[in-house]
């Protein structure tokens, strides 16, 4: 107990370690369709899947891909919102025993390109609207053949009418395929489960290539395992004992490429035996929201950006959505600030909760505790079977006692097996079995963990050292403010100095004087920003993750003009 003093503040029916199933990742589809064959899998603009329809599909589909030459250890692209193609796809390209590789729809063709050809892609499934980008990267990939789905193939009859009266060919859908390329439907159309290939997948069998967003540098792919992804589906199931199986509804608005939403919703949901509600573009408010009210979500996996912006809805604020069914929110991506949160519960009455992951661990390793203390500004406790240190930034290797700053350090089932290609990135990160996270932390004497900010955002103004997160949340305390970025920026004087960008709530108005007071009165001088820019958005990650380097790129760009 003295290494892991964060047991005692497990909630009830929280257990200190799970027994572990020696599964692939899609018996988790198979035993749900078994135990609950009539219970919704998915929902997608009222059209519902069940269970046992999904576990047959991803049959199909498998069977599908395995005549097109698909196999064991094959790298498929993913090239899609959240739809219920995207599930079919997931887990058919691992019933085959080949890697999962998802990419974001939104990247460059460059950022695309770079995760084809390091994962060696063939094979890509993709919507139709995000057809022709495929197209115009493909004669620098080795992407050989692509396969396609319409929106319009998952909507209800009426709705699918409509769009392919009203949307399809504005919206980019209707597409011509070129001759090679296959629909989707027809492959599915073409076999029965029975054609799916029996293929031994063991759970130490590759099951997911997650690629960092490429933030921080060129983006790596984490490898997984069936094992890590099993193992952290089973985590996050367990941290909620009070969910029931077969009963609960997750609403899927944060990306299913993005490894969060991809285990901590989409595998969570299915070995929960939950509904899925699928939202393709989380920034349609009206969309979550009818999606919340209608169907009567009780599980919202989220980040603080959507969150907020839910807080400071106009038909939020009038009351004119009933929120009241959500039960249970675990914050993920970026730090969840203390007006969000308790906003946020007050609207809806449930549980909103931070929580803390990365992808060479997918997804989770730490959460608050549902029903317990939530101290301001942690991560939470570390998930069952997991170790958790904070080593010294000095040497990396002595451990710290409670209290002490350095890097966060971490060991458990759900740790990645490596990066792709780079095996000078993996000896750095995963070291005597430790994942170095990179992140800069602090455990107090309970066992609850806080991050102080990434290892390489540091500012350095004149010596002294500030973390950013620490500036924000000072910051976005202030009532007028509604979202802030900080980072350093280059500074004749003092090398390094610290700029904040400020988004202010609608209908205020706001000073750079008001910023640097408030900031005075919080924090100490050197911390104050030295220059702040007032914006109406700040730029973001898919996932609503604040870009602090494309900040200072755009600060450096200004300052060159």
């Amino acid at each position: 107990m003295e290494d892991r003093p964060w047991l005692k503040c497990y909630d009830p029916g929280v257990p200190h370690t799970i027994e572990y199933p020696e599964i692939p990742l899609f018996q988790i589809l198979t035993e749900a369709a078994q135990k609950y064959p009539q219970s919704t899998c998915t929902i997608f603009k009222g059209a519902r899947i069940t269970y046992r329809e999904m576990d047959a599909l991803t049959d199909r589909l498998a069977a599908g891909l395995a005549a097109e030459g698909v196999k064991k250890g094959d790298r498929v692209g993913i090239f899609m919102p959240n739809t219920p193609q995207f599930v079919i796809a997931y887990f058919a390209i691992l019933k085959l025993g080949a890697v999962v590789v998802a990419i974001n729809p939104l990247y460059s063709h460059r950022e695309i390109e770079h995760q084809v050809n390091d994962a060696a892609i063939e094979v890509m499934l993709v919507m139709s609207n995000f057809y022709k980008t495929v197209k115009e990267v493909q004669p620098r990939t080795m992407i050989k053949k692509v396969i396609v789905t319409n929106l319009k193939e998952t909507l209800p009859p009426v709705l699918s009418f409509l769009f392919t009266l009203t949307k399809e060919k504005k919206g980019g859908f209707r597409v011509q395929l070129d001759e090679g390329d296959l629909w989707m439907q027809d492959l599915i159309a073409r076999h029965t489960p029975a054609d799916r290939p029996k293929v031994e997948v063991t759970p130490d069998d590759v099951a997911l290539f997650q690629y960092s967003g490429g933030t921080t540098g060129i983006s790596k792919g984490a490898v997984a395992t069936h094992r890590n992804l099993v193992a952290n589906s089973l985590q996050i199931r367990h941290w909620m004992p009070q969910a029931e199986d077969g009963k609960e509804i997750v609403l899927m608005a944060i990306p299913l490429f993005h490894v969060y939403g991809m285990v901590a919703g989409m595998c969570f949901a299915i070995r929960t035996a939950a509904a899925m509600v699928m939202v393709p573009n989380p920034r349609d408010l009206k969309d979550v929201l009818g999606n919340i009210q209608k169907y009567h979500a009780t599980i919202f996996p989220g980040v603080p950006t959507l969150y907020n912006a839910i807080n400071h809805h106009p038909d939020v604020i009038a009351g004119k959505y009933n929120l009241s069914s959500i039960k249970a929110c675990i914050s993920g991506s970026a730090p969840l600030l203390r007006e969000t949160k308790e906003r946020f519960e007050a609207l809806t009455g449930g549980k909103l909760v931070e929580g803390y992951g990365l992808s060479e661990a997918p997804t989770a390793t730490h959460c608050n505790p549902l029903n317990g203390y939530n101290p301001p500004g942690s991560i939470g406790l570390p998930f069952p079977d997991m170790d958790c240190r904070i080593v010294s930034l000095d040497d990396e290797v002595t451990v710290l006692p409670p209290g002490e700053v350095g890097e966060l350090v971490l060991k458990g089932p759900q740790v990645m097996k490596g990066y792709h290609n780079m095996p000078t990135e993996t000896a750095n990160t995963l070291r005597d079995g430790w994942l170095y996270t990179g992140d800069i932390a602090y455990m107090d004497e309970n066992g609850y963990f806080y991050i102080v900010d990434r290892k390489k955002e540091l500012i350095k103004p004149g010596g002294y050292q500030v973390w950013p997160r620490e500036v924000e949340e000072v910051i976005a305390a202030h009532p007028k403010v509604l979202e802030v970025g900080v980072a350093g920026v280059p500074d004749a004087y003092r090398g390094e100095t610290v700029k904040a960008w400020v988004v202010v709530k609608p209908g205020e108005t706001m000073t750079e004087e008001e910023v640097r007071e408030w900031c005075r009165e919080h924090l100490a001088r050197y911390k104050v920003p030295t220059h702040v820019e007032f914006r109406p958005e700040l730029p973001k990650t898919t996932v609503g993750k604040i870009l602090r380097r494309e900040l200072v790129r755009q600060h450096k760009e200004s300052v060159a003009a």
